[in-house]
């Protein structure tokens, strides 16, 4: 079936209306993960998913050990009711176990990491303990297996450690290191070929023309999509010109898992821009509810997935961040997805908000209070800049009041 027919089947969904839960997931529905499974050393795996389970080749940590420094000792040996004193038998150190045999009413000096004693089954820290001269005195009120850390119960041996899909952050790669794994097995980077429209672009370093701009929405895309761990194939800028559009559509499709383009997909604007790109695909055109970010096109040219983008610099990073980021995501392998959560902060401003679209303001989040950063014109990339949130007025919401609550979307991990 059709994207066409697939997308008219759903009900609720009028493409003159489309709000940006609807355009989210349908496009979901729609992608497959492209699993194309690559081994890696485990320093290069930094941003990829992971294509095969981790399972853990030993115990982390490998030997019951203290978290605290103090003193190691039996329990059954103290009084629940006074002071027991213990001769101090020898020290243990991390990665210098205490290599003799403790005997009765002894305890030993250990460090954090160092390994538990035989016979030890509670560690009490060095600061409730009083010195007795090669001795020491436990309070009462201690408890067995305190302050150990037990062989495996960060991580057992033939269990799974990751799964599959899992995207790797530093946290994957230091619990991966902790298993001695030199290598792991990842999918492929995903491709994304990019490109901005129209004869009025600009590239940075040459001289502007009369009524020109310089292009800044490939290098938002580029760095949007490195940070996402893409390989990106960046095309320039295509005029206005069906040859030179065509040529640029199939060479991205051909080299790219997914084609992004920015400018064009207004209605009335670069007409022959949509028209073009249904001829050479599948491709559907929706006009979102949601502000900025209105026009969204989405489809399949070639053998690669399309998303085209408005050309306002700001509502080109919105609707990267509303729509393809999480597209990507999928396409990656990454299950589940890594989400960026909305938050709740106290407007400190007065918001002038329309129902039946949603809106996504830029926003200085501090101490958990927000305001905006100022004009919210599609064209300020400043407002991007300056910002840290999203502040996201959702679908049916109206005005907002100086001290509402509303849901902020973070920027760091997400821009």
């Amino acid at each position: 079936m059709s994207l066409s027919a697939r997308f008219s089947c759903l009900s609720d969904h009028d493409p003159e209306a489309l709000s940006v839960a609807q355009a989210r997931a349908f496009i979901g529905s729609q992608l497959t993960p492209i699993r194309i499974p690559e081994r890696l050393p485990l320093r290069s795996a930094l941003g990829r998913v992971l294509a095969s389970d981790v399972i853990a080749p030993c115990n982390v940590p490998a030997h019951d050990n203290s978290a605290m420094d103090g003193y190691a000792l039996r329990h059954a040996e103290l009084s629940e009711t006074a002071g027991t004193r213990l001769r101090v038998a020898g020290t243990a150190l991390a990665g210098r176990a205490f290599a003799g045999e403790i005997a009765a009413g002894e305890c030993v000096r250990i460090m954090t990491g160092a390994l538990l004693p035989a016979g030890c089954d509670v560690v009490v820290i060095q600061e409730v303990v009083a010195v007795d001269g090669d001795g020491i005195i436990v309070p009462p009120g201690q408890r067995r297996g305190q302050n150990i850390r037990l062989a495996g119960e960060d991580l057992a041996a033939g269990r799974p450690a990751l799964a599959a899909g899992r995207l790797i952050r530093p946290a994957e790669l230091g619990l991966i290191a902790s298993l001695g794994c030199g290598e792991i097995s990842v999918y492929r980077r995903l491709r994304v070929a990019f490109f901005s429209t129209g004869d009025e672009l600009c590239s940075s370093g040459t001289p502007l023309g009369d009524g020109q701009v310089y292009d800044s929405n490939r290098y938002t895309l580029f760095g949007m999509l490195t940070r996402l761990g893409c390989e990106v194939l960046d095309l320039g800028v295509v005029g206005d010109q069906p040859e030179w559009l065509a040529t640029t559509f199939r060479q991205a499709a051909a080299a790219a898992d997914v084609v992004i383009t920015s400018g064009g997909v207004s209605v009335g604007e670069a007409d022959f821009v949509r028209t073009l790109m249904a001829q050479l695909g599948e491709v559907l055109f929706w006009k979102i509810a949601m502000k900025p970010g209105r026009p969204l096109a989405f489809g399949r040219i070639g053998g690669a997935w399309l998303f085209g983008l408005p050309g306002n610099p700001v509502a080109v990073m919105v609707a990267f961040q509303q729509f393809v980021r999480d597209a990507l995501y999928l396409l990656m392998g990454a299950d589940p997805l890594p989400v960026v959560p909305l938050l709740p902060a106290v407007c400190t401003v007065a918001l002038k908000k329309a129902p039946g679209r949603s809106e996504y303001q830029r926003g200085v989040l501090s101490d958990g209070c927000v305001r905006p950063t100022g004009a919210q014109g599609s064209g300020i990339l400043r407002s991007m800049s300056d910002a840290n949130c999203f502040i996201v007025l959702e679908h049916d919401r109206g005005d907002v009041a100086a001290g509402d609550s509303v849901a902020v979307q973070l920027f760091d991990g997400l821009v």
